[in-house]
């Protein structure tokens, strides 16, 4: 696998930067101003108005850097739009880094000026692997980037603690396309988890599911994504924990909260194991983009990270550890050698023991 040139992971570094203020200066006008609010312990930072009317607005939590830096440049953030334009077009033209579909974008850009990942969503599935290529600074293969749907997920927690919701969902996608339809729950038909157009492009919501296994066919309301439901997942918990800031590489750039590449490297062996087999194509998707970022942390020197967060799956319990022992073993076998070797040797430079684990120990 070939990184990118040392000035093209620069310029992604600089573009992931300059899209997130030039959000906030989006989002929030200089006649308002940002106030440190204590919430059941923690503090979190919201923006307060008072024309038309006194509004307060979720930002994020104080103990983040990035949003805490912002809070300080505040009134310094200026609109660069054409030369974040320039930076895109130069990371996909020269560097060969991998831009999403158009119509993804549109959709990714429509959710994020709306406020989805400043209420803390995270992007997820194939359009957030598109941004690990720029995020690890290495060229992935076209193959693995071809996506008809776009899925995000959010904790509930979160949700219902912010304080604060996005527009009308539907009103948000029908600016994008006007064909975009609800889609009712298929057990909780007064809720909705999907969106889906004319062209049978599909939105999901998602949220961890952390009860029991009765609450898995039933959607949980989300107070903050505009009247939009999500359905609970087993497993997603870990993928969405501690996300990562990226940018898709569309128009001028999105910024965006994905999973840590470590984290969905690991959550896709988990997946792949669990599909049925009625869902062969899902399975070698999975399979393939788990192989592959397992490379890309290789070769960017990141296989400490890729140790612990195997370390953290493999020790969450039986369940935990039988899929992937299933996932593994459904990798082809070059490649299979090949995630093997890496963890093996990631595993040991950690000092991470896990017994019977490799296969090569057995």
């Amino acid at each position: 696998m070939k990184t990118i040139d040392l000035a093209y992971r620069t310029l992604y570094a600089e573009l992931v930067q300059r899209s997130l203020d030039a959000s906030f200066e989006t989002d929030f006008s200089t006649a308002g101003n940002f106030v440190r609010v204590p919430v059941k312990g923690r503090d979190y930072w919201y923006f307060e108005e008072t024309r038309p009317q006194k509004s307060r607005r979720y930002v994020g939590p104080a103990e983040d850097p990035e949003i805490a830096k912002r809070v300080a440049a505040f009134k310094e953030i200026k609109d660069d739009l054409r030369a974040r334009r320039r930076l895109v077009s130069t990371l996909v033209r020269d560097a060969g880094l991998a831009a999403p579909d158009r119509f993804s974008g549109d959709v990714v850009e429509a959710l994020e000026k709306a406020g989805l990942f400043r209420l803390r969503a995270v992007l997820v599935g194939t359009v957030a692997f598109q941004t690990y290529a720029g995020h690890l600074g290495v060229k992935l293969p076209g193959a693995a980037l071809q996506t008809g749907d776009a899925d995000f997920a959010q904790f509930h927690s979160v949700s219902a603690e912010v304080d604060d919701s996005m527009p009308p969902l539907i009103e948000v996608l029908k600016a994008v396309d006007p064909t975009f339809r609800e889609i009712p729950h298929r057990t909780d038909a007064g809720r909705t988890t999907q969106f889906e157009n004319a062209s049978r492009y599909r939105i999901e919501f998602l949220t961890p599911n952390r009860g029991s296994d009765e609450h898995a066919d039933h959607a949980s309301p989300m107070p903050s994504l505009g009247g939009a439901s999500a359905q609970p997942l087993r497993f997603l918990d870990f993928l969405i924990r501690d996300p990562v800031r990226a940018v898709l590489l569309h128009r001028s750039g999105v910024p965006v909260l994905v999973p840590s590449p470590e984290r969905f490297a690991v959550h896709k062996l988990i997946v792949a194991a669990r599909r049925e087999r009625s869902a062969a194509a899902k399975r070698e998707k999975d399979l393939h983009q788990a192989s592959l970022l397992v490379e890309a942390l290789e070769t960017t020197r990141r296989q400490d990270d890729l140790a612990h967060a195997f370390a953290e799956a493999w020790n969450r319990g039986e369940a935990w550890r039988e899929a992937l022992r299933k996932g593994l073993q459904l990798l082809q076998p070059d490649r299979s050698e090949m995630v093997d070797l890496v963890l093996g040797k990631a595993l040991d430079e950690a000092r991470i023991e896990i017994d019977g684990f490799m296969r090569r120990s057995k």
